[in-house]
């Protein structure tokens, strides 16, 4: 199978999206991006694969008329065990990493016990990995490092006392354990992997021995079809910094406004709001770029913005939409100055004021300077396209709204459930197209 690639390298996720001949999408994938932009690239690449080889699996159950409710439990528990196992490798690396690094973090605290409560953590959170992918469990976030970051927190705040075992001590154990962890590719051989959880998806969906052999046969050709990959681009904050050639590079403005438009043919205004920076876009019906506008150096109005906010308020990134959706009554931000906010929050958090209403606060001031960007690059037109991270907030989403209709009045508000790889769609889309004719058929 021929397969186009196309990689996004932003300051806080890298996705990868994979297109077959036919410009449809076949693979999604998404890290964190570490200090090692090469390990990003290649994980978000991974698993991208590993979905392309998910969707051949499900294809050809399909094509062997299966009944829809067994395939699709079939695929569920096979994805659930394959996720699993990648789960489990990278909580043995992490045991590593977290038993030197207490050691060393012991030593350096005279009279302390440091590595006594890590090993508990540890043990606590390889207990942990099977309910998190149990069938009907959902994940609060798609990183490793979220995931294990609740949990030892949790784990460490059960365990620290300020004499023996600070909470800060305890917690400086992880930050440098998982800084190390990361930037290793970390999973097992998919081969491997899946003919693991293909074992457990056929226990659990309790097959005759005959239809079990035959199914085992049909997934392991799947897993073997070849894929051969003819050309790649990226974009994205960290595009420089990606192992492709000169010509593979694009920029985000362009592969935004492609991406928004093969999502929804009818877009002609983009707004994406990544990690570093905010984009507004004008395409025109090809996808073009007519006209954009681009915040300035300051990362206030950005996923980076509300990643700081999130770090003030000891909150993880995906509870800050949840929260601020419960605010009664926002308060009114004074500023969005990254360096300001937490000495503003501080002191509206010591006034009383709640954590929800300072929240949907910043969302509201966050949206507004989307919204003056958006109109320095001629408006917002039918139809009108949110991508990017911040388009999973459903606060901000909310926000956005109510804005566009003040502002402009009724527009057609384009969000993707995928939003956030339209920028490696965009990118794949360019290496399909510069493809030659006769090499991409």
């Amino acid at each position: 199978m021929k397969c186009f690639v196309g990689i996004d390298l932003g300051s806080t996720t890298t996705k990868s999206v994979v297109l077959d001949a036919e410009g449809r999408v076949i693979g999604r994938g998404i890290t964190n991006s570490r200090s090692n932009y090469e390990v990003a690239c290649d994980v978000a690449r991974r698993e991208a694969f590993h979905s392309v080889r998910f969707a051949l699996c499900a294809r050809a159950l399909e094509e062997r008329q299966m009944d829809a409710l067994v395939r699709t439990a079939l695929m569920d528990s096979l994805t659930r065990g394959f996720r699993l196992a990648q789960h489990r490798a990278q909580l043995a690396a992490l045991r590593e990493c977290l038993t030197e690094d207490a050691t060393q973090v012991e030593s350096f605290h005279a009279g302390r016990d440091i590595k006594g409560p890590v090993a508990e953590i540890i043990v606590e959170m390889e207990a942990l990995a099977e309910p998190l992918f149990s069938a009907g469990a959902t994940l609060k976030s798609d990183f490793f490092r979220d995931i294990a970051a609740s949990q030892y927190a949790a784990g460490a705040k059960k365990r620290s006392c300020p004499e023996r075992r600070p909470f800060e001590a305890l917690l400086s154990v992880f930050d440098k354990a998982i800084l190390r962890t990361e930037n290793r590719i970390l999973e097992p051989d998919f081969a491997t992997g899946a003919g693991r959880a293909i074992e457990v998806a056929l226990a659990e969906a309790l097959l005759s021995e005959q239809n079990a052999e035959a199914i085992r046969s049909t997934l392991r050709e799947a897993f073997n079809v070849p894929l051969d990959v003819i050309d790649s681009a990226g974009t994205g904050y960290g595009r420089a910094r990606l192992p492709f050639e000169k010509r593979q590079i694009r920029s985000e403005i362009l592969c935004h406004g492609l991406g928004a438009h093969h999502m929804f043919p009818n877009t002609r205004t983009v707004l994406d709001i990544g990690g570093q920076d905010t984009k507004a876009i004008q395409v025109d019906e090809a996808g073009l770029v007519r006209m954009f506008q681009m915040n300035d150096r300051c990362a206030a109005g950005c996923g980076r913005y509300l990643g700081y906010i999130a770090d003030e308020m000891n909150l993880g990134l995906h509870e800050l939409g949840p929260l601020a959706q419960q605010s009664k009554a926002p308060v009114k931000i004074n500023s969005t100055c990254t360096v300001f906010a937490g000495a503003e929050i501080r002191d509206r958090l010591t006034l009383g004021q709640k954590r929800e209403d300072i929240l949907a606060g910043l969302h509201r001031a966050v949206m507004l300077r989307a919204m003056s960007l958006l109109a320095r690059s001629g408006g917002i037109h039918d139809e009108f396209t949110f991508t990017g991270g911040v388009a999973r907030n459903e606060t901000a989403v909310s926000v956005l709204r109510k804005l566009v209709a003040q502002n402009y009045g009724e527009r057609t508000l384009n969000i993707s459930t995928d939003s956030i790889y339209t920028g490696a769609l965009g990118a794949a889309l360019f290496a399909l197209r510069d493809a030659p004719a006769e090499v991409a058929a």
